[in-house]
């Protein structure tokens, strides 16, 4: 059972680097309670309390490494562990992937996705996810919108994904 909180801790903190892709339907994240040396174990409590307290339906973690995935049971959080796989396993990865977060927001559920970090990568899967459900069917205007949500000019390896994502569908 988690621990009744109580004042301003009872709504939890924002998860670092939160970023909308689709206002109130999507968002991404630095991987709850940050990573590496610098994770702490009750930021990781809070942020969870704080995606389930604004009703996020489901986190999908996209790290390798099933850590501290338990947490989200804990504190009543629905999960899914979907390991981001190498470059030459992507394009099957994606179908899959791209599919579970469709059928989630079909479905009314308010997503958050995380990688360690906030990295191009993450933004540029996002990007593709943009395009392939066509929510922006010209390429140039799906990278440009993706840089924009983003915050930075995406790597080349993250542009050429939202380029050939539409081979998916």
């Amino acid at each position: 059972m988690p621990p009744k909180l109580r004042g301003k801790w009872a709504l939890g903190i924002t998860p670092r680097n939160l970023t909308w892709i689709i206002k109130d339907k999507l968002a991404i994240c630095e991987r709850p309670g940050g990573y590496g040396i610098n994770h702490r174990r009750v930021r990781r409590q809070e942020e969870i309390i704080w995606l389930r307290e604004n009703d996020f339906g489901c986190v999908i973690s996209i790290i390798g490494a099933p850590h501290n995935l338990h947490n989200y049971d804990e504190l009543n959080l629905t999960y899914r562990h979907r390991p981001l796989v190498n470059s030459d396993e992507i394009d099957p990865w994606l179908r899959v992937f791209y599919k579970d977060i469709r059928e989630l927001i079909d479905s009314g559920t308010k997503i958050m996705i995380h990688c360690e970090e906030v990295s191009d990568k993450l933004v540029g899967l996002m990007g593709g996810y943009i395009r392939w459900s066509g929510l922006v069917d010209d390429t140039s205007q799906a990278i440009i919108l993706t840089e924009r949500i983003g915050g930075r000019q995406l790597d080349t390896e993250s542009r050429e994904l939202i380029l050939r994502v539409h081979e998916l569908r």
